[in-house]
């Protein structure tokens, strides 16, 4: 029976071998190179201890970074299996979750396959968050949300979610300095069209009844084509969902830069609004180039959320139109209350500033201000600038000269006229 470390010696070979050939593929070294380090490996007096891709390093061929990057997404496909999908490289690893590009074998296409590592699938809340996301993402159907295929999980115990494939970078990858991204600003016009694709397909959630909770530069893709995606509903809740609001009562979800204070604050009836208001954080990052507030910790920067007069978004950047910077300040209101009324209205001072239009809804007329203060105050408010007083005027020189220049007129006119009367 062969021993633990012969199998463990083959599967190292075996790894090596893998490695050796996409090596050659990607044209990171030529099948010679790779040859001439087989060699040596071959001639050492243990090639157990002496690896293929450590050769490939010490000769130069290649970077140390590169290897890792080669056997980690090895390594991962050897330990996860799918059944239905191939899975072809790793797109990214979170805190929670890794995500592969993979070939759905059935209908021949592109997926990507989102797989819940090892020691969380044994946790039954993420376990369940996970199944959440799934069953949220599958209830829409929208060009700009990243759509749903399937959720399930592996014979050897792996949870994974099958969505559709996105081409393309995030806005925080995007914003990013060279060489992981362009470190790029937005520019207003940008970040409308983004805008108006994101709150469409907020519009879209929020008409069936679930909030996303967690918008944010990191969840938004953008194609080369320039569509928006809206992603990961990991934090997605249904609004009717009054067991999970109860549950997660002064319980802060979301992210620090981009959450919203009614959020922070863990409150249960967490509605709409609470999207809006990251939306409104996330387009005030992309075209300033800095998140609404800054601090040295997460809980510095919550404060500020709560507490921390917001800069308008135009005296940062000032090539920015007054009525975008005013979607912005009105989506981020502090006071839900003084936030959109709807997504749909948001959506539509997004379209009439990209048409060069001002706000409908943000820019609201003095006059309509002043009246609804009437009728919550029952009190007379002037809107025009008040008359000067009758005391104001006699005291002024101006009025006193003029005063007395037409007295003196009066007079005249009358001793005039006096003459002529005695004179006829």
């Amino acid at each position: 029976m062969p021993s633990a470390e012969s199998n463990a010696a083959r599967g190292a070979s075996s790894l090596d071998s893998e490695v050796g050939r996409i090596v050659v593929e990607l044209g990171l070294a030529t099948r010679t190179e790779v040859e001439f380090c087989r060699q040596q490996q071959k001639e050492s007096s243990d090639p157990n201890q002496r690896s293929l891709t450590d050769l490939l390093v010490e000769n130069n061929f290649v970077t140390v970074n590169q290897v890792k990057r080669i056997r980690s997404q090895l390594e991962d496909r050897r330990t996860t299996q799918i059944p239905g999908y191939q899975l072809l490289s790793k797109l990214g690893k979170g805190a929670m979750a890794t995500v592969y590009k993979a070939r759905q074998l059935s209908l021949d296409r592109i997926v990507a396959v989102k797989v819940l590592p090892k020691r969380l699938s044994e946790n039954p809340e993420f376990v369940e968050r996970f199944r959440k996301e799934g069953q949220a993402a599958a209830r829409l159907s929208h060009n700009n949300i990243v759509q749903a295929i399937e959720i399930g999980k592996s014979e050897d115990g792996y949870h994974y979610f099958v969505m559709e494939y996105v081409e393309g970078k995030t806005l925080y990858d995007i914003m990013q300095p060279p060489p992981i991204g362009e470190g790029k600003t937005f520019t207003e016009a940008e970040a409308l069209q983004i805008a108006i694709q994101i709150a469409g397909a907020l519009a879209h959630a929020h008409e069936r009844g679930l909030i996303h909770r967690d918008v944010k530069p990191k969840n938004i893709m953008l194609t080369p084509q320039g569509v928006a995606k809206l992603t990961d509903l990991g934090l997605a809740r249904a609004l009717d969902d009054k067991a999970a609001a109860e549950l997660e009562a002064g319980k802060a979800y979301g992210t620090p830069y981009y959450i919203s204070p009614e959020q922070i604050r863990g409150e249960v009836d967490i509605d709409f609004r609470a999207d809006i208001y990251s939306l409104g954080a996330t387009l005030y990052h992309i075209v300033t180039g800095r998140p609404p507030f800054e601090a040295d910790t997460p809980s510095g920067v919550m404060h500020k959320h709560l507490n921390e007069p917001l800069i308008p978004p135009d005296h940062i950047n000032t090539s920015l139109s007054a009525g975008f910077s005013e979607i912005i300040e009105v989506a981020m209101a502090k006071k839900r209350e003084e936030r959109y009324a709807s997504t749909e209205d948001m959506l539509e001072d997004l379209r009439a500033v990209a048409a060069g239009q001002p706000p409908i809804h943000a820019r609201r007329p003095v006059d309509l201000d002043s009246l609804a203060k009437v009728e919550a105050t029952g009190k007379t408010v002037d809107i025009a600038e008040p008359s000067p007083q009758p005391a104001d005027l006699w005291s002024q020189p101006a009025f006193q000269a003029g005063l007395l220049v037409f007295l003196g007129l009066s007079f005249l006119a009358n001793l005039v006229l006096l003459v002529l009367v005695l004179t006829r």
